[in-house]
């Protein structure tokens, strides 16, 4: 028998599925059938290699043998699901089906972290710090700041229990099947660890994983994927967790949750967090002065290049516990923690016209439509010009050159105008002085930045904006009804305010193109639970 085998815990389940099945001891079965799976072939192997590099098994034993072993381990659960453990290495794999992902309230808020850009603005937030804690033994911790999906895990009596994604902050999608399937997140933790507790982290895809599959895609004939965070997103989202499974979806964990935290420094918390089982980055750095900090993010910003996988700038955090408890949060931010974003790639591109756009409020918001051009792993066709002062400012012409980046990372913006390249007899953008929709007049108040439609009764686009914000997840929650349907409604007759979705007939619904009967029926489910909706939810639909 191998040493390593007297090293792991007896199962408290499937021993006894072993004994009913077949006849056999629960310890030989254990060590026989169980370690074959568990440390063989699964968890021992790919803990091993994913964690700490090990290499004490060759590949084949995974790819070839494993797959033996999990299919009669698989057979053996089905035969007896009384003995069915949620924590079994057969969940790995995957295989159950969500339709719906519930909302779930995180009981800890996810807040974001304000952002900072130069050495001045972290030694404004190092100014801060100091005001409330004056303590010579303050110091920071500095970790790489991922870019990809956060996730919150919770784990009680060392079990994973619930993942829910961040969502807005205050509540996120309950992901817990699709991220069993993510082997570098433990199903069962080791060690002295607390009874319960969250931890963060990051769900990403590495640069040559996700390589790999797009030329798997081109060799199959299929488009490839834009980029590693908006995939390792969308798989998330899949409702088939075999097919989560399929993506070579990885996690770093980073910051521990918990009332009952015996920790005195995030320092401590991270290395905790590794023990007990969690991959955590090795690149996080204790500094004792902002000079070092500044001098960690100059040091990372030469060397994210040769990271396989991306990171968009560096978290830096009062590393004491109860100095964090003394600074406390914002509405918005957490006071002890800020990131620093590296500067944004920026590209040139040309202006081919400025449409307009008519939100439900009436506000005339103006986008750039630009030569499609590629920006940080995505395809930017438009960009925002959020009102007319900004487009002065600009002083933009049709067909500029102009610089565009991602605002945060996310939001494409024109922030230059190469005006050496511009056409002598090209025009100046004028903002529109009528709605572009149903061409009433627009107004503008002075202390405002933008125009507005006043056609609150008519116009179109304020119309369907309003239903679409009524239906929408924060407001009345309706499944079964989506933007689209709402303009195919709208374009048909049969609504003209948020009120008309509760006089709806069947008949008129399934005259629609592509309303079948299950969605006719999902129509009218969606509108009869939305009923419950509590009244605060009710007011902020029809805001």
């Amino acid at each position: 028998m191998p040493k390593k085998i007297a090293k792991l815990p007896l199962s408290k389940t499937h021993p006894k599925l072993a004994k009913e099945a077949f006849g056999w001891d629960p310890t030989e079965f254990y060590r026989s059938y169980r370690w074959k799976v568990e440390w063989k072939c699964t968890l021992g192997h790919i803990y091993s290699a994913s964690i700490e590099s090990r290499t004490h098994m060759s590949s084949g034993c995974y790819f070839c043998g494993g797959k033996r072993v999990f299919a009669g381990f698989n057979d053996l659960e089905s035969k007896f699901p009384q003995f069915f453990d949620s924590n079994s290495p057969s969940q790995r794999v995957g295989g159950k089906v969500s339709k719906k992902f519930n909302n779930v309230k995180h009981e800890y808020p996810m807040y974001s972290l304000d952002n900072s850009y130069s050495k001045e603005d972290l030694d404004n937030f190092n100014t801060r710090i100091i005001k409330k804690i004056p303590n010579s033994d303050l110091t920071y911790l500095c970790e790489l700041k991922f870019d990809g999906v956060s996730i919150n895990l919770t784990y009680e009596n060392g079990l994973l229990v619930r993942a829910v994604t961040r969502g807005d902050g205050v509540q996120g999608d309950d992901v817990t099947e699709n991220i069993k399937t993510i082997k570098t997140i433990p199903l069962k933790l080791k060690g002295n660890y607390p009874k319960k507790f969250q931890i963060r982290g990051e769900i990403f895809i590495e640069l040559n994983d996700f390589n790999r599959m797009n030329n798997d895609r081109i060799e199959k004939g299929l488009d490839t994927y834009m980029n590693p965070r908006n995939t390792a997103s969308g798989s998330l989202k899949l409702q088939d967790s075999s097919e989560v499974a399929k993506r070579p979806l990885k996690c770093f964990l980073y910051q521990v949750v918990s009332e009952n935290d015996d920790s005195k420094t995030q320092y401590e918390n991270l290395i905790s967090a590794s023990n007990w089982g969690f991959n955590v980055s090795n690149s996080f750095k204790l500094c004792s002065s902002i000079e070092e900090v500044f001098d960690f993010i100059k040091s990372w910003d030469k060397k994210r290049n040769n990271l396989d996988f991306e990171i968009d700038g560096i978290v830096i955090k009062v590393n004491q516990i109860d100095y964090q408890k003394t600074l406390g949060f914002t509405s918005k931010y957490p006071r002890w923690s800020i990131a620093y974003k590296f500067k944004t790639l920026q590209v040139s591109t040309v202006l081919l016209s400025v449409s307009y756009q008519v939100g439900r409020t009436g506000a005339i918001t103006p986008v750039a439509n630009l030569n499609p051009v590629l920006l940080g792993g995505t395809i930017v066709k438009r960009a925002s010009l959020h009102n007319e002062d900004q487009i002065n400012k600009l002083d933009l012409h049709l067909n500029d050159h102009v610089l565009i980046e991602k605002g945060g990372e996310i939001i494409p913006k024109i922030v230059d105008v190469q005006i050496d390249k511009r056409n002598l007899f090209s025009n100046r953008i004028s903002f529109i002085n009528k709605c572009p929709s149903c061409q009433a007049d627009l107004s503008k108040n002075e202390s405002e930045s933008h125009h507005y439609c006043l056609n609150f009764n008519s116009c179109p686009p304020q119309i369907t904006g309003r239903i679409q914000h009524f239906i929408s997840r924060k407001a009345m929650d309706i499944n079964g009804i989506g933007n689209e349907t709402i303009l195919l409604m709208f374009q048909n007759k049969l609504i003209t305010n948020y009120a008309d979705l509760y006089t709806l007939k069947k008949e008129d619904l399934l005259s629609l193109d592509r309303m079948a009967e299950k969605s006719v029926e999902n129509v009218f489910n969606g509108l009869n639970e939305s009923k419950k909706i509590p009244f605060e939810r009710v007011l902020f639909a029809l805001g």
